[in-house]
C-alpha cells in the first residue's frame, strides 16, 4: 500500500506514524518544517505539492492541522481549510482518505458561548474550521472516507507518552503554578478525553482496513463513562500530589469551582480590574477550557473510552516526570492590584 500521513511530526500523526511502522508499512511522511531526510516538507496549502507527492495514493492520512483555539476566521480557513483542499487534490476516486476531524463539531452549539457569534456557534476557529473541512470532503472527494473525531487528546494509556504538551495539559500546569486560582465551569459537567494511542489505533485501523462504501464517521469517546469536570480536577490534583509527596514537596491546593454564570456576572469585572496582566491572561486563557469541561451531555461514541480517570492519571505522571521544575515548583498565589 502506499500511504501518505500529513502532519506526520505532531501529537496524533507520531503517534499514527509509529503504529502503521510496527504494522510493517512504509509511510511517506509530511511536515511542515522536516527535521531530517525522511520527511517531506510541504507548507501545504502555501505551494505547490513536492513532485515526492505525486502519483495514485492508497491512503491519505490527513493529520495536519492548526489547532490554535485563537485564530481568526481568515487565519482558520487559510490553515485548515485551504489546506485540506491542497490534499485531496493528490487523491483520486479510489483514494481512502482518513480525515481527521474532532467530536466538537458535533454536540451543543451555542451562538453566545465565547466566540460563538464569529463561528456560527462553534466555540473558536479550530473548531468551526474542522466542521467546515467534514463538508468540504464529503462534498469534494469522490473516493471512500472515513472521519475520525476524537475529543480533548492526552498521552498514551498505561504510559501517558505523548509527542508534545499541549491542550489539556495548559489546565495542569496552571492548577500546580497557582495560576488557576479558580476553576470556572458545572462541576458535573461531562469533561471527554481520549488517549492519543486510541486515536491513532483507530486511524490507523480505518487505514488498513477494507474502504467504507458510503462516508463513516467514528467517535472516540467515554460517553456515559466520561469524567465529570469535579472528578478531573479530584485525579489532576491528587496525581500530581501523589508526585509532589515522593519527592517531599508539600501539596497544592485544589481551586474551588465557580459556575460560568457566577463567573461571568460577579467575578470577572471585578478580575479585569484588579488582577495583574499576565493574570487576566491566564484567566482567559482557563476560560476557553470551560465549555470543553463542563459538557451538559456527553458525546455518543462508536468506539469507547474505558476508564477515563486512569488514563488522566497515567498522563499526568508522565507529564510531572518530564516537566519537575513545573511539577514541583511553589504555587504563586494571586495578588491584587492596587488601586
Amino acid at each position: 500500500m502506499r500511504i501518505l500521513v500529513t502532519g506526520a511530526t505532531g501529537v496524533v500523526g507520531t503517534e499514527v506514524v509509529d503504529q502503521l511502522h510496527t504494522a510493517g508499512h512504509p509511510v511517506t511522511r509530511v511536515a511542515r518544517r522536516p527535521a531530517d531526510a525522511s520527511l517531506v516538507g510541504w507548507r501545504i496549502g502555501a505551494g505547490p505539492a513536492p513532485a515526492a507527492l505525486h502519483g495514485h495514493w492508497d491512503v491519505i492520512v490527513h493529520a495536519a492541522a492548526s489547532t490554535r483555539w485563537t485564530l481568526s476566521r481568515a487565519e482558520a480557513t487559510a490553515a485548515n481549510v485551504d489546506a485540506l483542499r491542497a490534499v485531496l487534490a493528490l487523491a483520486d476516486r479510489d483514494t481512502h482518505v482518513v480525515h481527521l476531524s474532532t467530536a466538537y463539531v458535533g454536540g451543543v452549539r451555542n451562538p453566545e458561548d465565547l466566540r460563538g457569534a464569529e463561528f456560527e456557534g462553534y466555540r473558536n476557529g479550530y473548531e468551526w474550521s474542522k466542521a467546515v473541512c467534514e463538508d468540504v470532503v464529503r462534498a469534494e472527494h469522490a473516493g471512500p472516507l472515513t472521519l475520525v473525531r476524537p475529543p480533548l487528546i492526552v498521552g498514551r494509556r498505561g504510559s501517558g507518552e505523548i509527542a508534545r504538551f499541549s491542550g489539556p495539559y495548559t489546565i495542569i500546569q496552571a492548577l500546580v503554578s497557582g495560576l488557576a486560582a479558580v476553576v470556572v465551569g458545572d462541576p458535573a459537567g461531562y469533561a471527554e478525553i481520549s488517549p492519543v494511542d486510541e486515536v491513532a489505533a483507530l486511524v490507523v485501523g480505518a487505514a488498513l482496513g477494507s474502504p467504507p462504501a458510503a462516508p463513516r464517521t467514528e467517535v472516540l469517546a467515554a460517553g456515559r463513562g466520561a469524567l465529570t469536570l469535579d472528578a478531573l480536577l479530584d485525579v489532576v490534583c491528587d496525581t500530581v500530589n501523589e508526585c509532589r509527596a515522593a519527592h517531599g514537596v508539600d501539596p497544592v491546593r485544589r481551586p474551588p469551582l465557580v459556575s460560568g454564570d457566577s463567573w461571568n456576572r460577579f467575578f470577572l469585572p471585578l478580575a479585569d480590574q484588579y488582577l495583574s496582566p499576565f493574570q487576566n491572561q491566564a484567566v482567559k486563557l482557563l476560560a476557553m477550557f470551560q465549555s470543553y469541561t463542563s459538557m451538559r451531555e456527553p458525546f455518543e461514541p462508536t468506539r469507547t473510552v474505558v476508564d477515563p480517570a486512569g488514563v488522566m492519571a497515567a498522563s499526568v505522571r508522565h507529564w510531572a516526570a518530564r516537566k519537575p521544575r513545573l511539577a514541583l515548583a511553589r504555587p504563586e498565589p494571586w495578588t491584587m492590584l492596587a488601586v
